[in-house]
């Protein structure tokens, strides 16, 4: 595992991965080994600048997996990508190994580092101080599953129905949608600020947050978490100010850890852009009935073909709209499927070990499909 992570403080590379054939805007990367079997991987961009942004670390004895969802520009999800797993690395060898504790300060690292950079370029860039990313983390070490999220990016658990359903598949949410049109989410947030009638309201036709956000956490979005950026007079120049008693929202993660188990399948980590279409127990049933090679390719066209069908519009349709337009239609759609193969002997499990060296990292914008130099030039205008 230490291994691994120590290529985590390098420049990061992409591994292969194609573009689908007829849609510009999907990636995919089809089957690929982990440590405990496959996994397979892919994108399709609704907005303009991506905002999704997503990435797999692969060692001989650890999984690690992540989705981060932006909104507000593409600089904060981007952001996480290059520094969350880092700082895993770095707090994991402190502590000698993962635990949430470890988890939680890696998170809050990056949370400090992001809110250092907007203060530094607040000046040329006062809408970064608006910028934000949902944050959902998996990772799987020696038979123990992490999960760990901000906002509402889901991870979703495949398992095998007991007793006389044994041919068929449970699905088992195991992450914590923090989006107040969740009514337990939106009672949390309310008795957070019983002095603020008006912290949810209905709008748009959802409930947000000051009217602004659905997501109660969030790695960013510093100007609903500092009352010093809405009183910066650069930020009123660029935005509407929202005065602030406290911060109205956080980035304390909810994590969960659990013993793997023999029944368990499958894992889905994915974007809220899947989940507005597809229910958790339509995923895990197109995963467990479907060949692994492009399963979160078909995941995202399975997304895709309701999007269509909502639209009263043919799947062929919706490929052909460009980005931004694409962004009316839907959102973009990330989707990472992990199989868990360990259990089931001991030649799977040492052929996957050998070869599960390695990582893959979705373009940082599948229209352009330069990611290197796309997020380089960026980072060096924020910076």
């Amino acid at each position: 595992m230490m291994m691994m992570l120590r290529s985590l403080s390098r420049p990061l590379e992409r591994c292969l991965g194609v573009r689908a054939g007829g849609d510009a805007l999907m990636w995919h990367a089809d089957l690929k080994p982990h440590a405990s079997g496959d996994f397979s991987i892919a994108v399709v961009q609704a907005n303009n600048c991506l905002e999704d942004q997503s990435q797999v670390f692969t060692s001989p004895f650890a999984t690690y997996v992540g989705v981060y969802d932006g909104h507000g520009g593409p600089e904060a999800s981007r952001f996480v990508n290059k520094h969350l797993f880092p700082f895993l690395h770095k707090f994991a060898t402190e502590q000698g190994g993962l635990s949430a504790d470890v988890i939680k300060k890696a998170f809050n690292a990056t949370e400090e580092e992001f809110l250092r950079l907007v203060k530094r370029s607040l000046s040329v860039r006062p809408q970064i101080a608006s910028v934000g990313s949902c944050c959902l983390v998996g990772a799987i070490s020696i038979d123990v599953l992490y999960v760990a999220n901000l906002g509402d990016s889901r991870a979703v658990l495949g398992r095998k129905a007991s007793g006389d359903k044994e041919n068929t598949v449970v699905a088992e949410r195991l992450s914590t949608d923090h989006n107040v049109g969740v009514e337990e989410v939106r009672k949390e947030v309310e008795e957070l600020h019983p002095d603020d009638s008006h912290i949810v309201v209905y709008t748009r036709g959802v409930w947000r947050i000051k009217g602004i956000i659905q997501v109660s956490r969030s790695i960013g979005d510093v100007y609903l978490k500092k009352p010093e950026f809405y009183r910066d007079p650069i930020f009123q120049q660029f935005g509407n100010p929202v005065p602030l008693k406290r911060p109205v929202i956080t980035a304390e993660p909810s994590i969960l850890i659990r013993k793997l188990k023999p029944q368990d399948q499958f894992l889905i980590f994915a974007s809220d852009g899947l989940w507005e279409q597809l229910s958790d127990e339509a995923a895990v049933n197109i995963v467990f009935k479907n060949p692994r090679a492009g399963i979160a390719r078909r995941l995202v066209r399975a997304a895709l073909q309701e999007v269509a069908k909502k639209r009263e519009m043919r799947y062929s349709d919706i490929k052909k709209i460009k980005k931004g337009i694409r962004r009316h239609f839907h959102d973009d759609i990330t989707v990472i499927v992990i199989y868990l193969d360990k259990h089931r002997g001991s030649f799977c499990n040492e052929r996957s070990k050998q070869n599960a060296m390695g990582c893959t990292v979705a373009p940082v914008d599948i229209y352009s499909f330069n990611a290197d130099g796309g997020d380089e030039d960026l980072l060096q205008k924020i910076t």
